[in-house]
């Protein structure tokens, strides 16, 4: 009983955070922010944390999300699941051409060339205004309602109802990661990750494992990139600049590699404490480096794995002070 609860437990966090959102903060589109890149973070945690890989390709997904749903929805009729599932194919699609080429090198030469294919996609972006709005970006991105067989389930006109529809992919996201990370494969990642030559010498096809794994990722960062233009009513050219893998890439180490709640953690520091730093003073990246900086020095595990410390060092308190009582005469 205790290990069941403790396998639900993370979903009843996601749940949880999807509930408290709406309590805490007073835009719809803030809190629907935090979902988005909460998603993009879970991608980009089943590289960096279960299988190892550094990768600064992750804005090349998230971009072509945004540009795969912004084009859909601008030139065609397609209704928004069918647009989502070829949103989530093409993620998938041109995640498993990065991995294929990244897979080919190990190291700084990955990280590299993941970096040389971020930059390579942004400029194809760039050079195609036709399609993509150039250094405008694809503009007047609407936000159709969520209908299945002929049914309206949800309008989508109000910020919040628009949070209600994220939240629900979110939380399918969610749970799709947790049964990935906690199936066989996601713990052949880890063993990948943590002894990559024993893993090869034990019969398992690393680069198929990762190419898998990138797929995957991309599937994930693909959606949460087309949730949005949504939101915004614009698909950016920076959605699949360098910046955006970085920012990703960053939002994942804020709350630690290797757990599926830290991203989550990590996308609401980020956002919250980007949109509150940014009222108080404009130069609020001085401050947040700071922050960073701290992190970086103290919190090796991020936010999350800072957490767990500390819960870990008061039970180990606790258990000391009650078994000191039990020795007393």
């Amino acid at each position: 009983m205790r290990r069941v609860l403790s396998r639900g437990l993370p979903l009843l966090f996601a749940v949880a955070v999807v509930l408290a959102l709406p309590l805490g903060l007073g835009s719809g589109s803030l809190a629907t922010e935090v979902l988005i890149f909460a998603m993009a973070a879970l991608g980009c945690n089943l590289l960096l944390g279960y299988a190892g890989l550094l990768s600064f390709g992750q804005g090349i997904f998230f971009g072509m999300g945004s540009y795969t749903l912004g084009i859909l929805l601008t030139q065609t009729s397609l209704p928004m699941p069918l647009v989502l599932v070829l949103v989530v194919v093409v993620g998938a699609a041109t995640a498993a051409l990065v991995g294929w080429l990244a897979i080919r090198q190990t190291g700084i030469y990955f990280v590299m060339l993941t970096f040389a294919l971020a930059e390579m996609f942004y400029f194809i972006a760039y050079s195609v205004p036709s399609l993509t709005g150039g250094d405008n970006g694809l503009l007047n991105v609407p936000k159709p309602p969520l209908a299945l067989f002929g049914a309206t389930l949800l309008p989508n006109k109000t910020p919040w109802e628009y949070y209600t529809f994220v939240a629900i992919l979110f939380l399918i996201v969610f749970w799709f990661m947790r049964r990935v990370t906690n199936s066989i494969f996601g713990r052949t990642l880890l063993a990948m990750r943590d002894n990559p030559e024993r893993a090869s010498a034990l019969g398992y096809d690393t680069n198929r494992l990762k190419l898998v794994a990138f797929m995957i990722s991309g599937a994930v960062t693909a959606l949460a990139g087309s949730l949005y233009p949504m939101m915004t009513g614009i698909a950016p050219l920076t959605s699949i600049d360098f910046f955006m893998s970085e920012l990703i890439l960053l939002i994942t180490v804020l709350g630690g590699p290797g757990s599926l709640v830290a991203s989550v953690i990590g996308a609401a520091f980020y956002v919250i404490a980007s949109d509150w730093l940014s009222s108080l003073w404009p130069r609020w990246l001085l401050i947040f480096g700071l922050l960073l900086m701290i992190i970086s020095l103290y919190m090796r595990g991020g936010i999350w794995g800072a957490c767990v410390g500390v819960f870990r060092y008061l039970a180990r308190w606790r258990a000391g002070g009650r078994g000191g009582e039990r020795t007393q005469p």
